[in-house]
């Protein structure tokens, strides 16, 4: 072989590294890329669905859709699910922890699920039927908490913070 033939055989796989070097990053970051079709389907799924047929560009468009219905998706969810904790905080039911003797005008109420809670009104009074664990519901309303021990008529009160 003569010298030019090695130097353009050289240059030539030079030229291979370059290229391959260069457009590896682009893939792998393409598939890196969070939410693509390609990473959430096997081959097998992406060729069944007709996606292989989509040019690069149309692949783009499609994987970006994805992303931001993926974005609307989750911010939905989130709030459902900060919709819901506070409905869990608007009602509460528990039991009386041990002996429910009424109101007397400066009851304190201890529920089994570690909530405290004091009459808020001190001319309340009211005799319970059920004394030994009565069921207790604490209901989170526009002027405040309102109570109802099994038992008893509603009457209003306010959390204990540091029982």
């Amino acid at each position: 072989m003569n010298t030019s033939s090695n130097v353009l055989i050289c240059y030539s796989i030079l030229g291979l590294c370059v290229i391959f070097a260069c457009t590896a990053p682009v893939n792998a970051a393409r598939e890196e890329a969070s939410g693509s079709i390609q990473q959430a389907m096997t081959p097998e799924e992406f060729k069944a669905a007709g996606l292989s047929k989509l040019s690069s560009q149309e692949l783009e468009k499609l994987n970006a859709w994805l992303q931001g219905y993926r974005e609307v998706a989750e911010k939905k969810a989130t709030e459902r699910a900060a919709k819901v904790e506070h409905t869990k905080l608007d009602m509460l039911v528990s039991r009386v922890d041990g002996t429910f003797n009424g109101l007397t005008g400066r009851t304190v109420i201890r529920l089994e699920d570690g909530t405290v809670w004091k009459q808020a009104n001190a001319d309340d009074r009211y005799r319970p039927k059920v004394t030994d664990r009565p069921a207790a519901v604490v209901i989170h309303g526009v002027f405040g908490y309102k109570m109802q021990v099994e038992g008893t008529q509603e009457f209003y009160v306010d959390p204990v913070r540091n029982p």
